[in-house]
């Protein structure tokens, strides 16, 4: 299996990143990780995460309180979006067909 960030999902992710990094120097690097460890067990598991909509899951990132929402298509992993559990409900889902 493979990822594959929509546009707008890797563009969140790396401001997350940035801000966190700006906060306090390697947080940043931190929160990479933790966003890594999560995809690296969606793709081990890519059925287990929370159901959200229609073909659509969400996993929680460890230690930081975002959520990667995704999709599986064939063989590969897509990342709708790196979202901030407490920001804007939803705001995803105009990313979805």
């Amino acid at each position: 299996m493979t990822e594959s960030f929509l546009p707008e999902a890797d563009e969140e992710f790396r401001k997350a990143a940035r801000y966190y990094e700006h906060e306090c120097p390697g947080l940043g690097l931190t929160f990479i990780a933790a966003v890594h460890k999560a995809i690296s067990w969606i793709m081990e598991n890519p059925m287990a995460a929370t159901p959200v909509g229609s073909g659509i899951r969400s996993k929680v990132v460890g230690r930081f309180p975002y959520s990667v929402l995704y999709a599986v298509e064939g063989n590969v992993l897509v990342i709708i979006a790196v979202a901030h559990q407490r920001r804007r409900p939803g705001y995803w889902r105009s990313r979805v067909d």
